[in-house]
């Protein structure tokens, strides 16, 4: 009996694996957009029902990124994910570093270039130089 169940079990996995050469699979964009289906499903719950539509049509798109043979075209949906949740995240560390850093630093945006600089607290009235453009202004540290 142990035998046959675990046949079928090999059967099942070898025909899954057929089923799926050629086609997207699952990707870090489908994992991220699973779990906004989970948040909407309990948001959901918690509303009467209201967001029933939009999860099912979440839900849709997820099997249909999965089981999509355009392979290339769900690869650069990956990847326009991922460049934009690196940037964020860049972003939130880069935030996370200014706030350790506000005791000893003072922070400025090159008014030119829009580049963050970093000068020393306490040094009064200083003229700033940005490494990037070469642009100078003066600002209070």
């Amino acid at each position: 009996m142990k035998e046959r169940f675990s046949q079928f079990l090999s059967d099942a996995r070898q025909r899954t694996a057929r089923f799926m050469v050629g086609r997207n699979g699952n990707d870090q964009f489908n994992v991220f957009l699973m779990i906004c289906s989970l948040v909407l499903i309990l948001l959901s719950t918690l509303l009467g029902g209201k967001l029933f539509l939009l999860v099912l049509a979440l839900l849709v798109y997820i099997y249909f990124r999965m089981l999509s043979r355009n392979v290339y075209r769900r690869q650069d949906e990956n990847s326009r994910y991922l460049r934009a949740k690196y940037k964020l995240s860049s972003r939130v560390r880069l935030l996370g570093e200014r706030w350790k850093q506000r005791r000893d630093y003072k922070f400025f945006v090159c008014p030119s270039c829009h580049a963050t600089l970093r000068v020393p607290k306490g040094r009064g009235k200083i003229k700033i130089v940005c490494r990037k453009c070469g642009t100078s202004f003066t600002g209070k540290s």
